[in-house]
């Protein structure tokens, strides 16, 4: 069985389609460290999707190389390379015949997993991914979406994938269903620490989830490749600060935690949590007409902070 998480190195990969003017995908070099998310992102025409589909070998490359943990995809036989990393699309694509916990199931038992072994997994992983083991014996049509979305998750890693490719899975849920998928994949990603590469149209979602943004333009040209908080400080040209909106000050907010402000001494005011981000406390302030917030910790104030120190 595929191990934790492996590094995956983009060096040169190029998707040119034949009849085409142009690359979908140009010489597109990147590395995302083992165990952290990578999220591609930028307008249609980007290549973002085709550069995931380079990873699995569903499309093959024209020219370049992608390597999984030094081993090139080239030298890897192809149906054991997508049985060893995990793929989620927007669509989920579970088999509608199978109850859940086959579904979960499918990969490790192409392993030679046992009956049993394959129940245990299905229902250790409904419950990370939030919900309940009597989920096993449904079938999809049963689900709502946001819940299949779960159970493509838990598919993705049932055969502990050392490397997942994920493409727009959350795009076709309602924006409260939406948030609250991304805050569940955030905590199955601390969990389990997989390397993952997420591909969406929405740098909101791409600032939320990534370690590292991957910024493409039309003919799949990498613009910019950093953490958020450099993408939304210092963007490589007028094309990235475009792109990631003209609130960018505020979006970084949203990187920031009041644990990283030096707090005044407690005092009165509305309250909020010391975990919570500097966004949504300045949000607070503008909302409550509050100079001063008290900041709690456990439900106790531990100290306060004024609107001032909220901006930079």
């Amino acid at each position: 069985m595929p191990g934790q998480a492996a590094e995956l190195v983009f060096d040169k990969a190029t998707k040119r389609y034949e009849g085409r003017e142009g690359d979908a995908v140009h010489d597109l070099s990147l590395t995302v460290p083992a165990g952290e998310i990578c999220v591609l992102v930028g307008p249609s025409g980007g290549g973002k999707t085709t550069a995931l589909k380079l990873v699995n070998r569903l499309i093959p490359m024209t020219s370049g190389d992608i390597r999984i943990d030094g081993t090139s995809i080239l030298d890897r036989d192809v149906v054991q390379l997508r049985r060893s990393i995990g793929y989620v699309i927007q669509q989920v694509g579970l088999f509608p015949h199978m109850t859940i916990e086959a579904n979960i199931g499918t990969v490790p038992r192409l392993y030679g997993r046992r009956r049993q072994w394959v129940h245990a997994r299905s229902q250790e992983l409904l419950e990370l991914v939030g919900l309940d083991q009597s989920y096993a014996k449904r079938y999809p049509s049963q689900l709502s979406g946001g819940e299949r979305q779960r159970v493509g998750l838990a598919r993705a890693i049932a055969a502990n994938p050392p490397l997942m490719l994920m493409d727009e899975p959350f795009g076709a849920i309602d924006p409260i269903v939406r948030e609250r998928l991304q805050d569940a994949f955030l905590d199955l990603q601390n969990e389990v620490r997989k390397t993952v590469v997420f591909v969406t149209h929405d740098i909101d979602e791409a600032i939320k989830l990534g370690n590292r943004i991957a910024i493409l333009q039309t003919g799949g040209r990498l613009v910019q490749y950093d953490t958020p908080r450099n993408i939304l400080e210092n963007p490589a040209d007028d094309f990235v600060a475009e792109f990631v909106g003209r609130d960018r000050a505020l979006k970084a907010l949203a990187l920031r935690t009041l644990d990283d402000i030096e707090l005044g001494p407690p005092a009165d005011g509305p309250r909020i949590p010391r975990t919570s981000t500097v966004r949504d406390a300045l949000a607070l302030s503008i909302e409550k007409r509050a100079h001063v917030l008290a900041v709690t910790n456990g439900g106790a104030v531990v100290g306060s902070v004024t609107r001032d120190k909220l901006v930079p």
